[in-house]
């Protein structure tokens, strides 16, 4: 609900001839970073610099440019940093594909150790560790 008040109040300096326009604001305003504050959205921060892209889209929108031909607009002029979602391209594949990478690395990992503990546990003991298990407790049971 916070949030919902924080988005409004930032909207609420710009007047917008319809509902449909006000909507397409927000959305890409919540689409689109800060360039300063780097993990706030355009309708989260309070940056001098976040104020400016919010005039900037407000007048796109105004200007009935698509959200696409908007995206592309702020992209090309601050690039992809500006997207809270990066794309997928060629630059950006380390990018998505760590998470996968990083997970299968620990899956391996994981079944390699645990596949390690297992043999470790099965070690059979030698006949000269049994010969002294089997001494001792001779002397235990002399000894009572």
């Amino acid at each position: 609900m916070f949030f919902v008040t924080a988005v409004s109040a930032e909207i609420a300096g710009f007047p917008f001839e319809s509902e449909s326009q006000e909507q397409r604001f927000r959305d890409l305003s919540t689409e689109l970073r800060c360039l300063v504050c780097q993990n706030q959205s355009l309708a989260d921060s309070n940056a001098g610099l976040a104020q400016d892209l919010r005039t900037e889209l407000y007048e796109q929108v105004l200007s009935n440019n698509s959200s696409d031909e908007i995206i592309r607009f702020m992209t090309e002029r601050y690039g992809d940093f500006i997207l809270y979602k990066p794309r997928f391209a060629t630059k950006t594949l380390l990018l998505w594909f760590t998470p996968i990478l990083l997970f299968i690395v620990a899956v391996f990992f994981l079944i390699r150790f645990s596949k390690f503990r297992n043999q470790s546990q099965q070690v059979q003991p030698s006949e000269e560790e049994l010969k002294k298990v089997r001494e001792l407790l001779k002397a235990q049971e002399q000894k009572k």
